[in-house]
């Protein structure tokens, strides 16, 4: 729920509490909206609990990663989560699990994230010198002009050295060697060598023949050389005495790296970037409107899966090679569906809550940043999210018929860099992007007020339910629902559960019961959607979408499962009553373990209130709570 951070400290701690403590932690990065943590082992129940923590968006389990989706506040939630996490710097982060894939968007995300809004401030004031020559064009002849101008140029020009930093951290290598090996690549001197060999000049080094390949705005040449730093200095680390390892170790990775560099990854590694670029940049020119669906339809799925990143390094190659992007172009285009398909909610949509979290995610996406808005809103109706991917793709095909590129890079593309896209070697390409724009934000809106956005799914699954369910769709009809006691025993308030995730509300609004018996019942008719690999705790949907999460005792998931059987699969339709789970209450109390059972409403945030009941004695099928909508 996405609720305003205030103690970021606590949620810190709750995260880390929730994915195994700091032993099952392997590393943890953000991006521009996420905390990413590689967990040792997958804790079943994680996602479930921190997904409802006050001030999380989501959570996302991709790419070997545990991904906690929390918006501009990520900044500070990753500062207190590192101060309490002491990560293994001796470990070889490579050996991380995860397919070559998996690694390599984690590596992308890892490096290009901390400074992407760097690169977003530049690209927004290159947007804004772009304006402003439009309208006094000799502005561009001033002194002021020129200042302004190596500002927004700066970070890409040093952008090796922001890779070192981040790209040090990642693979656990000395930053200030990985500086100052990055440092030379930038030299004007070295700059001043490719020149002079690009004119015809031989310039060899210990006999070998140097490329004229220059690294200013590069992105792999200095991406594999920490890479392979990381286990240049690891190797000299483990064989230099500790006595002269503080100088000796920077001093041979320098003059191995850099020369090893502009021998041979440089020119490797730029020659695959610049294929990568080539390869989209066919499609782009020979099939434009192709180019255009795909991306202005498919960019927001692989912003859900976090891996949105890997594509930086060829855009980046793009600017280099040829001073202008389409990809950008389109990635704008779809950005806009998004938020198109947010107002097209917020428009439509009788609910304040919703109204109130769709203002916000529009905001944010008004950045460029989309997760909120899909996490919040367009996702969770499903709907808008199908909507604004249609509208992204009608709108970047309409695009590509005026040949539409970004001329300056966007760290964050969306509606405030639109204007990178002005360009007097393609004069038609900003009105594409205007009129691929204009469709994109409108066309969502004109089909959610035709189609709506799935508010009333359930009611409409309702109505097609065989006349058993008819009770059921009276209920929706009144907007409350009653959730039944699923076991025996004395009810007591949430807040007096020894257990501070769940006494303090941060799961949702709910009820306790000491257990007087050995059996859980189904408190309404609905479906399975979660059995704990311990079979401790469990996850039910009613027909009208209120979620309950069942958990059996406090800190039962330490007994592996053994007292408890489960009757009922993931997925299975039940009716009120029907026996879920049995347990040995007797043995798990010889352990020492608390009995006492949560009934947590997890989707709390979606109803206007949650009612708990005036009852101490709880007895099966008695009414226990009632969430309004």
């Amino acid at each position: 729920m996405a609720a305003k951070i205030r103690d970021y400290e606590k949620l810190a701690k709750d995260i880390l509490e929730a994915v195994g403590g700091e032993e099952n932690i392997v590393s943890a990065a953000r991006c521009a909206t996420r905390l990413r943590i590689v967990l040792k082992r997958s804790i079943p129940e994680a996602k479930a609990i921190v997904s409802e923590m006050p001030g999380v968006i989501t959570v996302v389990e991709t790419g070997g990663q545990f991904q906690v989706v929390i918006g501009q506040h990520v900044g500070e939630v990753f500062e207190e989560f590192s101060s309490l996490v002491k990560f293994d710097t001796t470990a070889d982060t490579n050996d991380n699990k995860g397919t070559l894939l998996n690694r390599v968007i984690a590596t992308m995300s890892a490096v290009f994230a901390p400074f992407v809004y760097i690169l977003a401030a530049a690209g927004i004031l290159q947007g804004l010198l772009i304006l402003i020559n439009l309208v006094f064009p000799s502005f561009s002849a001033t002194g002021t002009y020129e200042v302004f101008s190596f500002i927004s140029w700066a970070p890409f020009t040093f952008l090796p050295i922001f890779i070192a930093i981040t790209a040090s951290n990642h693979f656990k290598t000395n930053t200030y060697i990985a500086v100052a090996a990055s440092a030379a690549l930038v030299s004007p001197t070295w700059t001043e060598m490719a020149g002079r060999i690009a004119s015809g000049e031989s310039i060899t080094f210990l006999g070998m023949a140097l490329s004229q390949t220059v690294y200013t705005s590069s992105v792999l040449p200095p991406l594999f050389l920490v890479w392979i730093l990381s286990y240049l200095e690891r190797f000299l680390n483990k064989r230099i005495h500790e006595i002269v390892r503080p100088l000796f170790v920077p001093f041979l990775c320098l003059i191995v790296m850099v020369p090893l560099t502009i021998l041979l990854i440089g020119p490797l590694s730029t020659l695959g970037a610049n294929g990568i670029a080539n390869g989209y940049n066919f499609l782009a020119e020979n099939a434009p409107a192709v180019a255009g669906a795909i991306i202005g339809g498919f960019w927001q799925v692989l912003v859900i899966f976090g891996i949105h990143w890997g594509i930086t390094p060829m855009v980046l190659a793009n600017f280099d090679l040829y001073g202008r992007d389409s990809f950008q172009a389109y990635q704008t285009i779809a950005v806009i569906a998004q938020i198109g398909a947010v107002l097209g909610v917020i428009i439509k949509s009788k609910s304040q809550e919703t109204r109130k979290l769709g203002v916000s995610a529009g905001v944010t996406g008004l950045f460029g940043i989309t997760e909120p808005a899909i996490y919040g809103i367009t996702l969770k109706f499903k709907k808008p999210f199908i909507f604004g991917s249609i509208a992204g793709a009608v709108g970047a095909i309409t695009a590509s018929f005026f040949n539409p590129y970004y001329f300056a890079y966007a760290g964050l593309p969306g509606p405030l860099t639109v204007v990178n896209g002005i360009g007097a070697e393609s004069p038609s390409s900003i009105w594409g992007i205007l009129i691929g724009s204009a469709i994109a934000i409108i066309l969502p809106i004109v089909l959610i007020q035709i189609f709506g956005f799935g508010e009333n799914l359930a009611k409409k699954a309702s109505a097609e339910n065989s006349e058993e369910d008819q009770s059921e769709m009276d209920m929706l009809n009144v907007n409350e629902e009653s959730v039944h006691a699923p076991l025996r025993g004395q009810v007591i308030p949430l807040s007096e559960v020894s257990d501070e995730v769940f006494s303090s509300g941060a799961m949702g609004h709910g009820v306790a019961i000491e257990p007087l018996d050995n059996k859980l019942y189904a408190p309404f008719d609905g479906t399975v959607v979660m059995i704990a690999l311990t079979k401790h705790a469990i996850g039910l949907r009613s027909n009208s979408g209120v979620e309950l999460l069942a958990h059996i005792g406090i800190d039962t998931v330490k007994l592996n499962g053994k007292p408890f059987t489960v009757h009922v699969e993931d997925g299975a339709k039940i009716k009120k009553g029907d026996l879920l789970i049995t347990f040995d209450r007797e043995s798990i109390q010889k352990e020492g373990i608390q009995m006492t059972t949560p009934l947590i409403i997890t989707n709390t945030h979606s109803y206007k209130e949650v009612i708990v009941e005036k009852i101490l004695d709880g007895i099966v099928g008695d009414k226990l709570l009632t969430v309004v909508k």
